[in-house]
């Protein structure tokens, strides 16, 4: 019932398991649904006749996997389910989205794809920048210092680490790269705010006539000063540490070829050796 200035009129505590705060948080979601989704009529009064069937979704550690009490069960589907997840236990919400997900497109829907550098390359151009966006623990340099490598660039690639009076190189690196086809990486661009007004520009300006292997190279971690315009025209890149065992492998795995893993005297051993290893980091 809503109070004269259309508050709420919040319903004593009824739970046993439930502090003050958390009640009136779920009760208010609980009212609104009520109210306002015909499809979850009546669950006011059923949660505060029956909250005790709900304290088996509060305490479980797989809060997501339960089944809702009663008729709620087979009345409500995926979605809804979420809903009423969210008033008990929203700290289990991702884990329910992710198997919503799954339920409706699949299990790859939830799994990053591996890392693919050179793919990601060929999506660019002298106009386009290649933007590697960081996620804790983890760190792109390894593996683009290895992509320049095996692209015959080392000798024509050059790395700023961006910062304090650092912009001054960063531009005349940029300048030489146009002319001269060099690839240029400017990284933690999210430690100088200050100079993204200026990359802004220098990214706008960039000309299709100018040297045709020139890239721009950035690495920013999320930050709401990074300028729109640049991650709008850009390739995007993100490199998350690997969650699990065939993730890990598929990672360590996607470094190889078949003419690596034969180049030698002994593939049989040597891949299975390989194997023996990679597992073994996984579980580490």
């Amino acid at each position: 019932m809503a109070g004269p200035s259309g508050q709420i009129e919040e319903k004593p505590n009824p739970t046993q398991w439930l502090d003050d705060l958390e009640w009136s948080q779920t009760y208010r979601q609980l009212h609104v649904m009520d109210k306002d989704l015909p499809v979850f009529e009546g669950i006011e009064e059923y949660f505060i006749n029956f909250n005790v069937k709900f304290k088996k979704i509060f305490d479980s550690a797989e809060a997501h996997e339960e089944p809702m009490p009663g008729d709620w069960n087979s009345k409500l589907n995926t979605f809804q389910k979420m809903i009423l997840l969210k008033c008990i236990r929203p700290d289990k919400i991702t884990a329910a989205i992710e198997n919503f997900v799954i339920e409706k497109i699949g299990q790859k829907f939830i799994e990053p794809p591996v890392f693919d550098l050179p793919s990601g390359f060929k999506d660019s151009d002298n106009c386009t920048p290649l933007i590697f966006v960081l996620s804790q623990g983890s760190d792109p340099i390894a593996s683009f210092q290895k992509f320049v490598d095996e692209s015959g660039m080392s000798s024509r690639c050059s790395m700023i680490s961006l910062g304090s009076g650092q912009d001054k190189p960063a531009m005349e690196k940029i300048s030489l790269g146009q002319s001269q086809g060099l690839w240029v990486l400017l990284a933690n661009c999210h430690l100088c705010i200050s100079f993204m007004p200026r990359l802004e520009a220098i990214v706008e300006q960039l000309n299709p006539n100018d040297h045709q292997e020139f890239r721009l190279w950035l690495t920013s971690a999320p930050s709401a000063k990074f300028p729109v315009s640049i991650l709008q025209n850009s390739v995007k890149m993100t490199l998350e540490p690997p969650s699990g065992l065939k993730q890990n492998l598929l990672q360590t795995y996607s470094t190889f070829d078949n003419k690596k893993l034969n180049d030698c005297k002994m593939p049989v051993a040597y891949k299975k050796l390989l194997f023996a290893f990679s597992f073994f980091h996984a579980l580490v």
